[in-house]
């Protein structure tokens, strides 16, 4: 895992009275279990990671509560949890990043909207969407209204994020169906606090069996005839019920203005950065009180077309903020009103961008168009010159850095196990030629930046191989696909591996077996090597016995399979070759092992400082390089792309170009020396060993080092 959370496990367990400070996700955790929720499963994933990992940790006082919390292998399972919600009158929540998370479980969401269910039913998504986003750039809200999904999108502040968590559940069982709330980057990590409650057990759960098994219902299964019925049912009674619940309950809030002459229908999770560029338009405080009438929408769909046609009705103009495309909230409104035969102008999109995050900056622009059209008497002057102030200062930022920010793709960590074969597929490549290479979602796919440039096509997790399926029909030399262990686990054995060896296909796949599922947060996997781990933090020595990759595609039928340690850059060199010419013919898959280097950095830090502080012999490598063989050529560079493999200026007075660097940053994985040696460059590189309390034989063979060299040395 990647870091611990004591702290917030003990936040889990304030009572009435309490207050609780910390993240809007961490605030979602509590509030779960102040539900009285049953189980909790999902797919770990940005913005909503913690969710899933405080729980997995807090699993001993989970089991106290009697709470289930599984970790599942990917979003679609962990939507088929919630299936215990359709026959037994218990609370679960489920959680994963969208859309892409939802994309893979939209099958199984299909199948449980139609159903509808007797318990409350939460899905929480993290809506990674905007400029911070690492995905696709589209909405949850098409799920919710092509499954008949209601969609909660909380106002970013802790009791409001809270509240409408509890209110879920209550909305899911008034009205019989999933409820799904959309969590933006800016909610989950927004800070604040609130007054906590006691934890609720739930009646069913794992302290409290149920004795009896459900009663066999076919009305209850997502199967026709019974499907024809869950349709009307959908709209004829779970609809309605939803939109009473909504009001009688209050979710959406009415913020009152003085200027009631128009008015701001606005995406809950959008509110706090519409406050800010209302203040900024001089049409708020600090505080978050309002001069122009708000609507806010907790929840955004369903609409209730009463409460749209009454905050719209009798005014000039009203501006819908909607961040994304299409602008589906826009489009209801618009039809609400004119059902209800309410002529009030709707502004949205025509004045605010279609796609893109609705930052301040953004918002304020599309403000100060409103205002100048509907509010003629409020001066627009001072939004007007903030906008254009912000305008020229970035005008002068861009000139000031000669044409703009540099660009700081991301990149592998320190000492990452990944990047090693990509040095050894791009010395394959001098050889081979180009090759077409279907990358994959995962820290690999970071091998689309440069030194590498890797990367033909990227279709989801776990999609690689499948993605490559009609290119090597065509293409003249076999495609290599790239996945990682948790990629191969999520989707890449079904979708890919077993698709192959159907369909006899001949290609060759590599799988990045560094042991977690570690662009996530390093959460375990099925053939993370617990045991190895294990030996390695006693101080032991370690004998991977972990091979569930290899054993289950031996099990599958794959015939071509070998295993490399990605260090050893001129035997991956020497297998990745030999599967692209291979006589044989079919899947040929190889297996890049490496544990991740940040989770072998924090498994090693506590191992060194127990041993300092026992004063103990330890060794740490690192490399250097030297300055006086260094051709200066930078090759190294080129093929190992390594953070503390850098250039400085030479010592030598006759030498104008930079030699090679190696900074302290260097955790000594040994890749700028691999490199060198595979891609017979100048022999620079040396390795150095740092030992700390050494023990009397290393001092005695430091001083006969010293002294032989000495004697090498002119006088």
């Amino acid at each position: 895992m990647e870091r611990s959370f004591h702290r917030e496990i003990e936040a889990l367990k304030l009572g009435q009275g309490e207050t609780f400070h910390g993240e809007g996700i961490l605030a979602v955790t509590k509030a779960l279990l102040q539900s009285g929720v049953t189980y909790v499963g999902g797919y770990q994933g940005s913005p909503i990671t913690h969710l899933l990992d405080v729980m997995v940790q807090a699993r001993d006082y989970m089991d106290e509560l009697g709470v289930h919390v599984e970790a599942c292998t990917n979003e679609s399972s962990a939507a088929a949890m919630l299936a215990a919600s359709i026959m037994y009158p218990v609370r679960g929540a489920v959680t994963w990043k969208s859309v892409v998370g939802t994309n893979v479980a939209s099958d199984a969401l299909s199948n449980l909207a139609s159903a509808g269910v007797m318990g409350g039913a939460l899905i929480v998504v993290g809506e990674d969407y905007g400029e911070g986003a690492s995905v696709i750039q589209e909405r949850t809200h098409a799920f919710a209204m092509k499954s008949a999904l209601w969609l909660m999108d909380p106002r970013p502040n802790l009791p409001t994020i809270v509240r409408m968590v509890e209110k879920s559940f209550e909305l899911s069982e008034a009205s019989n169906t999933p409820v799904m709330m959309e969590l933006r980057i800016r909610a989950c990590h927004v800070r604040g606090s609130f007054d906590t409650k006691d934890n609720v057990a739930p009646a069913i759960s794992t302290r409290q069996l149920q004795t009896q098994a459900a009663n066999f219902s076919y009305d209850r299964l997502s199967h026709p005839p019974a499907t024809f019925r869950h349709e009307k049912l959908k709209y004829e009674v779970r609809l309605p019920a939803a939109r009473r619940y909504i009001v009688d309950a209050g979710l959406n809030e009415h913020l009152p203005g003085r200027h009631d002459g128009v008015g701001i229908i606005v995406q809950g999770g959008l509110t706090n950065t519409a406050l800010r560029a209302l203040q900024l338009a001089g049409l708020a405080d600090g505080e978050g009180h309002t001069d122009v009438p708000m609507l806010v929408l907790n929840v955004v769909y369903p609409l209730v077309p009463e409460q749209i046609a009454d905050f719209c009705r009798g005014k000039r103009a009203v501006l819908v903020m909607e961040e994304g495309q299409p602008d589906f909230i826009e489009q209801e409104i618009s039809a609400h009103l004119r059902r209800a035969k309410v002529d009030t102008p709707l502004h949205g999109k025509d004045l605010l961008p279609m796609g893109g995050e609705y930052t301040a900056e953004v918002l304020l622009k599309g403000i100060e168009a409103f205002m100048a059209e509907h509010l003629e008497t409020v001066d627009v002057q001072p939004a007007r010159a903030l906008s254009t102030e912000v305008a020229q200062l970035r005008a002068q930022a861009s000139e000031a850095l000669g044409g703009g920010v540099p660009q700081r793709p991301p990149n592998f960590c320190v000492g990452c196990p990944e990047r090693p074969v990509f040095a050894a597929l791009k010395l394959v490549e001098r050889d081979t030629g180009k090759l077409h290479i279907s990358t994959d979602i995962g820290c690999h796919s970071f091998a689309t930046f440069e030194p590498f440039s890797f990367g033909n096509s990227i279709l989801g997790y776990g999609m690689s191989m499948a993605s490559s399926a009609a290119v090597k029909n065509f293409s003249a030399q076999r495609p290599v696909a790239i996945m990682g262990d948790g990629g191969f686990w999520h989707n890449g054995l079904l979708s890919g591996v077993s698709s192959a060896l159907l369909n006899q296909g001949d290609g060759v796949l590599v799988i990045m077996k560094n042991g977690y599922t570690s662009a996530t947060g390093t959460q375990e996997t099925i053939s993370t090597p617990e045991q190895e781990a294990k030996q390695l933090a006693e101080g032991n020595s370690a004998t991977a016995t972990e091979t569930t990759i290899e054993d289950t595609l031996k099990g599958m039928g794959v015939k071509w399979i070998r295993t490399v340690h990605n260090y050893r850059v001129s035997r991956v060199r020497d297998t990745l070759k030999e599967a692209i010419r291979s006589p044989f013919k079919g899947l040929k898959v190889v297996i890049a092992e490496g544990e991740c280097q940040l989770e072998r950095q924090r498994r090693l830090k506590p191992i060194r400082a127990r041993r300092m502080k026992e004063g103990l012999r330890s060794v740490r490598v690192r490399y250097g390089v030297d300055e006086d063989t260094c051709t200066g050529d930078h090759s190294c560079i080129r093929l190992s792309g390594c953070p503390t493999l850098t250039v400085k200026a030479s010592s030598d007075p006759l030498r104008r170009e930079p030699v090679a660097h190696v900074t302290n940053g260097c955790v000594g994985c040994g890749l700028c020396g691999e490199v060198a040696d595979a891609a017979v460059l100048c022999p620079s590189f040396h390795q150095i060993e740092i030992i700390s309390n050494p023990s009397w034989w290393d001092r005695v063979n430091a001083r006969l080092n010293r002294f032989f060299i000495g004697l090498l040395q002119p006088a």
